[in-house]
């Protein structure tokens, strides 16, 4: 009957009642797992998924990056603490003095303080990650001090791949299928598009403007340059869940040893807290991983690309790895309708609640937070109303490029200076947290302006 039996009906039922194209969804504990997927990767191909598809996985990439780094750190090859440069020279930032001081563990933490998103495509050939060092060391603006804020950082994450190419002397790509793919047996995987067409791969798909339909959208693939951050690498949700035991076994994937078990704890371990009110998001962030507390220690991460999205979930205490792939529509659907019921009947446990709107409403000062927040791909104006925020979100012409969309929200105070939009989208309620001159919304935007 194997792991979960439930687990294809779950599935088959929440792509029924949601506008969710194809998913595949894995569990795995002990040496038993049980792989479930439903829909279609394409819908205007209607090639059915399978338990065999691949997924971009999008920013889950981040600890496959990680645990390359933390290979080179049990080699003695590269100490988290030491200065980016002193292992990868060529490492540059507008601000000199912050280059000089940011360290592989801020990277890894998402603290290194320069601006994350830098999608520019240097091209598809084996130099993209050296032309984007480039790209960093003339655009990566400081957005706070090294080491003094959590802020969710793209560009630092293909920083590292640079120095995973360097320090082994080829690609990033290389190191994952020499250190990573090939030591957990995985046959069924992609690192680009040339590669990813000879599987079966999911297309995204995206509401297309006045539409409430999700349809595919034209295009597929995020440049190169991004891939160790999480732009390229496609994998099943199998895939996932071997990912997930290895971590589980301290490094152990059969007899191949990936990492130290020392170097599976570092990961673990909490390096900076995340602004805002946690609950079903991380609390915490360690090394190349989010942290959460769901009444028992979790973690993971979570990737979307263009119209794709994963979750990846490990809960040590229980032995269960988690792993769910959409290709569009409410995510958030699928860990309500399958994943939470498997935590529950498996774990005991019950994922925590996404955060709604106080009622009733709570009071707050409305001029306080007032203002234009800003880094290159994004701008945020916040200006008061008589009982709310009204928070506009503009995205840059190249983000818009890769899906995203301007957006007004009405937001209310939700717990301190965390506030919450008063109308969900596909599910959730967004929520941003006011900082220390910053508005938090994973990233920390420095505010540039003080009216809204």
């Amino acid at each position: 009957m194997g792991l979960v039996p439930e687990l294809q009906d779950l599935l088959d039922a929440a792509l029924r009642r949601h506008d969710i194209p194809g998913a595949a969804v894995g569990v795995a504990r002990g040496g038993e797992h049980t792989v479930a997927a439903s829909g279609v990767l394409n819908r205007n191909t209607g090639v059915a998924a399978t338990p065999d598809s691949l997924f971009q996985i999008g920013s889950v990439t981040k600890v496959w990056t990680a645990t390359l780094v933390l290979q080179l750190v049990d080699e003695g090859a590269i100490e988290l603490d030491a200065a980016v440069q002193r292992h990868l020279p060529e490492f540059d930032l507008p601000d000199a003095a912050a280059a000089e001081a940011v360290t592989v563990r801020q990277l890894l933490a998402h603290t290194g303080g320069f601006v994350g998103d830098l999608f520019e495509d240097t091209g598809p050939a084996d130099d993209a990650l050296e032309l984007y060092l480039g790209v960093v060391a003339r655009e990566a603006t400081q957005v706070h001090p090294p080491g003094a804020l959590m802020s969710y950082c793209n560009s630092g994450y293909c920083v590292l791949g640079a120095l995973v190419a360097k320090l082994r002397g080829g690609t990033w790509e290389a190191a994952v299928r020499e250190r990573l793919v090939g030591p957990l047996g995985l046959e069924q995987y992609a690192l680009s598009a040339d590669e990813a067409i000879m599987f079966r791969t999911a297309a995204g798909h995206t509401k297309a403007p006045g539409s409430d339909l999700v349809s595919v959208f034209p295009r597929w693939s995020l440049p190169r340059s991004n891939a160790p951050a999480g732009a390229t690498l496609c994998l099943t949700a199998g895939g996932l869940l071997s990912f997930g035991r290895m971590m589980l076994a301290g490094g152990l994937a059969g007899e191949a040893r990936l990492v130290s078990e020392d170097a599976v704890a570092a990961m673990r371990t909490p390096q900076v807290d995340v602004p805002g009110t946690g609950g079903r998001r991380p609390r915490q962030w360690g090394l190349g991983l989010m942290l959460f507390d769901w009444g028992t220690p979790v973690y993971g991460h979570d990737g979307g690309t263009i119209g794709q999205e994963t979750t990846w979930r490990v809960l040590p205490e229980h032995d269960l790895v988690l792993a769910a792939t959409s290709n569009g529509g409410p995510h958030v659907s699928l860990h309500d309708d399958v994943l939470a019921p498997v935590l529950r009947d498996l774990a005991g446990v019950e994922l925590p609640p996404y955060p709604t709107p106080p009622d009733p409403p709570l009071p707050f000062e409305a001029t306080r937070h007032t203002g234009t927040y800003a880094v290159p791909e994004q701008t945020w104006r916040v200006a008061a109303a008589a009982d709310h925020l009204r928070v506009t979100f503009n995205p840059s012409a190249r983000m818009v490029a890769m899906g995203m969309t301007e957006e007004t929200m009405d937001m209310v105070p939700l717990s301190g200076d965390t506030y919450i939009a008063t109308t969900a989208t596909d599910g959730v309620h967004p929520t941003i947290t006011f900082t220390d001159g910053y508005l938090h919304a994973s990233r920390a935007i420095p505010r540039v302006g003080n009216h809204g």
